[in-house]
């Protein structure tokens, strides 16, 4: 029988605290009756609990390690309903139970004792301190103690806390708040947003009980998903949410959603104050912040996505938050889970979700300070991006694009900022210039577009950036076989430079219309151009992977010709540069030529080991077009080996690749020469229907196995160890 919190002391030993703590147990645990509610006994749930159940595993092993485990986590992530359902999972672990302590309500540091000896039912007339009574009943019991909603007492609630866990062997808390309590014995548990997969399932429960009849099946699914995804996997305010149904369908929420504060409003009845508006939920957090703590978070606003510090202390500082002020409020910040830390390929880096930014944005927009604060990080993102364009030729090339990756989502935010006005277009116009090494090098062809044509369409006042803009905009059109789009560009940026006087944006042009030709087969024209922008590049001094490239595209115009030694010269040359300077990206380029040639030469072997690498090294930057040429090239010197089944499935894997760059081998029948060959002697001997089935299935690999399988490795593809692995075979 359940015993009852007055019962008398269990007997010391056993410790049981490692019973219970695997999720077979854990969950069959959460199926038993709970004990009926009282005083201090753990509220009955009223609905049902999905999702977490990592952290159902995990709890259980923490509490068996720690005697004091916090659950932190942003303002309706669902710690409190975590912490129960795992306290009355283990409660049987606990002679005398576990005890849910509600403290959102106790304003009064002084009476957190007195809301402890509430919550487990002792009564005590006598004139002794309530902190001595505490510990006498607790030394003498056996328990998990649930504190929930402390943060606004957290000193008082950690000095208590600290001294029962000294005096009291056999108690065991869990916390549940917006920050940890910062004990020398605490183990801390974040509590992330719920996956989109478990939000959708928590929305649709809550949906169908206020508006029965409500299914996913019914063509939800994809409207719930967006509105998963827009309040960012927040329980509180998928629950918030679907009480809106009665009214509004999932369409209209999401359409709603700019003004989520006003709209997430009306929460249950009997809930916690605090969780009745998603404004009051997160206005609470707010509260519980100092001046500089919630200047800090308005300013924060302006971020999108992942941050540094770096970015923050130049960003968010001024007269009244000092840059040397920042790194402690960013430590306040995290500690109350405004801010989460993550670890990302470019380092640690921080982040806030959208709903907490929206609420930080409002507070910014009171203070009138949002042109201000959203120019200085425009502007922090121009110097991010002029400093990766530089570094892009180098060792650090690899570090460049994950860093330019993690930062893309406030290099758009920096974008849209100069395209709103004219006065600011040749900030725009500079800014997707010279991401060209991010939209090239790094398979986002369609995104530069959009942003280098959305850039042009102002005059500029600052004609070197309008050069620049129109050259990259050629290059990109040109790689996505717009031979149309690419040639306008190009031709306007020649006209103008030469109006301007402007030798290196006349030689980048030049250079990219010799490209052009070479993807059109005007393999003579684009020789000619070719050499013309290499000349004038040594003239200017220029080096650097762009000078690079002309000579490896001057080296596929040569090889096209059948002048093969004088292609790999060019190409030998260019390997050479690029493994003085860490160059990876013009390398795999230079690589593909060689490997054309040992193939021509009927070097099998060799053509395959320096096709790996520049396949790995492409994968690595996500460069999908120098990927599906080592791709398609490979699937020749496959077939060649003996092996056409393998050669049609990567023919096969090869031709979604080329769906997402454009124009199948840009249309190019030199390009398509490796491609149409391979095709035939495959076909050949495996006969229509053999290669049919081979190349479905090459199509239906997702790219990360197609280039697994290509590269022969089942380990991560594009790792360093395959970017210089397979040229030993050459």
């Amino acid at each position: 029988m359940r015993r009852s919190p007055c019962d008398g002391p269990f007997p010391f030993p056993p410790d049981d605290r490692s019973q219970g703590s695997d999720p077979a147990s854990v969950r069959a645990f959460v199926g038993a009756p709970p004990p009926l509610p009282g005083p201090g006994f753990l509220p009955l749930p009223l609905n049902r609990f999905f999702g977490r159940v990592t952290e159902l595993a995990e709890l259980p092993r923490m509490l068996a390690d720690s005697r004091l485990v916090t659950l932190s986590g942003a303002a309706g992530v669902g710690k409190s309903r975590l912490a129960l359902e795992c306290a009355g999972a283990l409660q049987n672990r606990y002679a005398n139970g576990a005890h849910l302590v509600e403290l959102a309500t106790v304003r009064d540091p002084d009476l957190v004792e007195h809301a402890l000896a509430e919550a487990l039912g002792i009564t005590d007339q006598t004139p002794r301190p309530a902190r001595a009574v505490l510990l006498d009943h607790l030394s003498r019991r056996r328990l998990l103690l649930v504190l929930d909603g402390y943060e606004h007492i957290v000193d008082a609630c950690a000095e208590v806390v600290a001294d029962l866990l000294r005096h009291a062997p056999g108690l065991t808390v869990l916390a549940a708040g917006r920050r940890p309590l910062r004990l020398a014995s605490e183990a801390v548990l974040p509590l992330d947003p719920l996956p989109v997969e478990d939000a959708v399932l928590l929305f649709a429960d809550r949906a169908a009980r206020v508006l029965p009849g409500f299914r996913l099946s019914d063509g939800h699914e994809d409207s719930v998903r967006e509105l998963c995804r827009r309040l960012d996997g927040i329980p509180l305010a998928l629950e918030l949410a679907a009480g809106r149904l009665p009214v509004l369908s999932v369409n209209d929420i999401v359409a709603r959603l700019d003004d989520r504060f006003r709209l997430l409003t009306g929460g249950t009845r009997g809930a916690l104050p605090r969780h009745r508006t998603l404004r009051t939920a997160v206005g609470w957090s707010h509260e519980l912040c100092t001046l500089r703590e919630r200047l800090l978070w308005a300013r924060l606003s302006v971020f999108a996505g992942p941050f540094d510090l770096e970015a923050v202390e130049y960003v968010c500082s001024g007269t009244d938050l000092p840059a040397d002020a920042v790194l402690d409020v960013v430590g306040e910040l995290l500690a109350q889970s405004v801010l989460t830390r993550e670890e990302t390929p470019a380092g640690v880096r921080y982040r806030m979700l959208d709903t907490l930014r929206a609420y930080g944005h409002e507070w910014l927009a009171a203070l009138g300070d949002v042109h201000r604060v959203r120019r200085r990080h425009r502007d922090w993102y121009v110097g991010l991006a002029t400093f990766c364009e530089l570094d892009w030729f180098s060792p650090r090339q690899a570090e460049v694009a994950a860093l330019a990756e993690v930062a893309l989502p406030n290099l758009r935010a920096a974008l849209e900022l100069c395209l709103e006005s004219d006065e600011e277009m040749h900030l725009g116009q500079y800014l997707a210039g010279t991401l060209w090494f991010y939209w090239v090098g790094c398979g986002r062809l369609a995104e530069g577009r959009h942003w280098l044509q959305g850039a042009l369409a102002g005059d500029g006042a600052h004609q070197d950036s309008r050069l620049k803009a129109l050259w990259v905009l050629g290059y990109v059109a040109t790689l996505q076989g717009d031979a149309a789009a690419g040639a306008g560009a190009l031709h306007e940026c020649r006209e103008e430079a030469a109006a301007a006087g402007s030798a290196r944006a006349t030689a980048y042009a030049v250079h990219r219309t010799g490209c052009l030709a070479l993807l059109s087969g005007e393999l003579v024209r684009a020789e000619d151009l070719l050499r013309g922008a290499l000349a004038s590049y040594r003239e200017l001094g220029e080096l650097n992977s762009q000078v690079l490239m002309g000579q490896v595209e001057l080296a596929m115009s040569l090889a096209f010709q059948d002048r093969l030694a004088e292609a790999e010269e060019l190409c030998e040359e260019v390997r050479e540069v690029c493994e003085e300077r860490g160059e990876l990206w013009a390398r795999a380029y230079a690589l593909y030529v060689l490997a054309y040639a040992a193939w021509t030469r009927g070097e099998t072997a060799a053509a395959r080991g320096l096709l790996v690498t520049a396949l790995g090294a492409s994968h690595r930057f996500h460069d999908l077009v120098g990927l599906v040429l080592a791709l398609e090239l490979l699937a020749l010197v496959t077939v060649d080996e003996g092996d056409a089944a393998e050669a049609a499935v990567l023919q096969g894997a090869a031709t979604p690749v080329w769906d997402a760059v454009g124009l199948p081998l840009f249309g190019s029948r030199h390009f398509g020469a490796p491609r149409a060959l391979a095709h035939d002697r495959a076909l050949a001997a495996l006969g229509t229907d053999g290669y049919r089935r081979h190349a479905r299935e090459g199509r239906a690999l997702p790219l990360e196995a197609a280039v697994r399988r290509a590269l022969g490795t089942q380990g991560p593809a594009g790792s360093p160890a395959e970017d210089g692995g397979g040229e030993a075979a050459g």
